[in-house]
């Protein structure tokens, strides 16, 4: 058993490789991968026996099973990708890519078959829990230090792409108002999932730290996504409200006033059950957490205030992460894991939602018209909105190209409005949430990547590095120490 096979003759590799591949019994990546292989075909086999016809191909837990295993596989893929000096793309756009690739590829497409209702309601789950992430990643002390230039990023280049892309839908698209203004807050959310890491990266190389640039960068984020996921969950309860335009807007405001009370009920609740006494208490505490939000989420819907939902849900996790003080990190941990899980159902279901049959030429050239141009007002906002923040130039035009990246806010609510349109099965509103969900994918897709790449190249140009004495390292320590502490999820 310990006799190893002789390199093969040219190969490169060298015989101690070939010894650590072919050990017995396996060990490293060998082992690894026949564990992770006999896994998934357990799993199939586990659901197989007890579903019968329904975990095989053309079953509703086959086609789940095969979409979630491909768009883990996709997001690896692109995790392996790492190109020097320049940030990882993210994992997201592998699982994206996976979902569209099944949907579209002529076979594969007949084989894998997902229910709605089931589509809907994963994608659900996952938004409950990106949500309660972003409610736990805000710390009201960094919130509380933040100066008017943080605040002016965050409203400032979200309201002015907001509205500009409602317009464009309004006149391109020909879209009703209140479903261009859900487009445009579906567009106004920078992405954390490609903005932090990148930044954390050129904090670690000291690239911007003496001015706090990726520290204002990761606290305006989290302020930038509550405040387009409260403009879109108040658009979206007027879309699917009946009465007058004075109507509409007094349930807007209602809606936002329920989720805000709920949250700050539910919030307080969560804050003392369970007891500190208690055995297990972070696990207990993130049942909770995540329990309440997702019962916000899908009993909004329920109930008809579907607008409630995502802000009870973030007003829910702030309040209570207030309470747990630094306990909450444990909880964070936990609620982290489950996003592990559910992100590549999220992604890969939104991917698996774009038909190419489906789509018009004219269709996609309106939406990347909308987005480009949306796009450019936002840079432009951006740019304006930092001229009196004590900038350079260079740092200036950094800021505005780092708030490009749309992904994980565009995702977890850009298939929310056509969710709701099928509930309502009215064809018309079904078109509209389609566009609304085309011009959220087309958004991940060409601002994720550039994103990313823009401000890895971006970054070590226009920024200034940080000198290395004892003091300045203190100082961009301090940062790094407050970075975390704003870093949104």
């Amino acid at each position: 058993a310990q006799q190893l096979p002789e390199p093969v003759a040219g190969s490169s590799i060298p015989a101690r490789t070939w010894r650590q591949i072919f050990t017995c019994p396996p060990q490293g990546l060998l082992a690894q991968t026949v564990t992770n292989v006999v896994i998934v075909i357990l799993v199939w086999a586990v659901v197989w026996s007890i579903t019968g016809t329904e975990c095989l191909p053309g079953g509703n837990l086959f086609g789940i099973l095969f979409l979630y295993f491909f768009a883990v596989i996709g997001g690896k893929i692109f995790g392996f990708i790492k190109i020097r000096t320049l940030p990882p793309l993210p994992a997201l756009l592998g699982m994206l890519l996976a979902g569209f690739l099944i949907r579209n590829t002529p076979f594969i497409s007949d084989i894998v078959q997902i229910n709605l209702r089931w589509s809907a309601a994963l994608r659900n789950i996952a938004l409950s829990i990106i949500l309660t992430r972003a409610g736990l990643g805000l710390d009201p002390k960094a919130l509380k230090k933040l100066k008017a230039v943080c605040l002016r990023l965050s409203f400032g280049p979200c309201i002015s792409e907001t509205c500009t892309a409602a317009v464009l839908a309004y006149l391109f698209m020909h879209l009703p108002w209140q479903w261009g203004f859900i487009l445009g807050f579906v567009l106004g959310a920078v992405s954390p999932a490609v903005v932090v890491p990148s930044m954390l990266i050129l904090q670690a190389g000291g690239y911007g730290v003496e001015k706090g640039v990726p520290t204002l960068l990761m606290a305006a984020g989290s302020i930038d996504d509550i405040m387009a996921i409260t403009g879109f969950n108040t658009c979206l309860g007027m879309a699917f409200s009946s009465g007058s335009t004075l109507y509409n807007v007094l349930r807007g405001v209602l809606e936002v006033a329920v989720g805000i009370a709920a949250g700050g009920i539910l919030g307080m609740f969560v804050r003392y059950f369970p007891s500190h006494d208690q055995a297990s208490l972070a696990w207990k505490r993130s049942y909770f957490v995540l329990g309440l939000s997702m019962f916000a989420v899908f009993g909004s819907i329920y109930f008809g205030f579907p607008g409630s939902g995502g802000l009870c849900t973030l007003v829910l996790a702030f309040v209570a992460g207030v309470g747990w003080s630094d306990e909450k990190r444990e909880v964070e941990k936990i609620v982290a894991v489950a996003w592990n899980i559910f992100q590549p159902f999220l992604f890969g279901l939104i991917g698996a939602e774009v038909s190419v049959k489906s789509l018009r030429p004219e269709t996609v050239g309106l939406c990347v018209a909308t987005l480009s141009i949306a796009l450019v007002v936002r840079i432009i906002a951006t740019f304006l909105m930092v001229c009196f923040a004590g900038f350079n130039f260079k740092e200036k035009v950094f800021v505005s190209l780092a708030w490009i990246p749309k992904a994980t806010v565009q995702a977890a609510i850009g298939s929310l409005a056509l969710d709701t349109a099928r509930s309502h099965q009215d064809e018309q509103l079904e078109k509209y949430g389609m566009d609304v969900l085309t011009v959220a994918f087309l958004a991940i897709l060409i601002t994720a990547p550039i994103g990313a790449l823009v401000i890895g190249l971006a970054g070590p140009r226009l920024l200034q590095k940080a000198q290395t004495n004892s003091k300045e390292d203190e100082e961009g320590a301090e940062v790094g120490e407050e970075a975390d502490a704003c870093e949104p999820s």
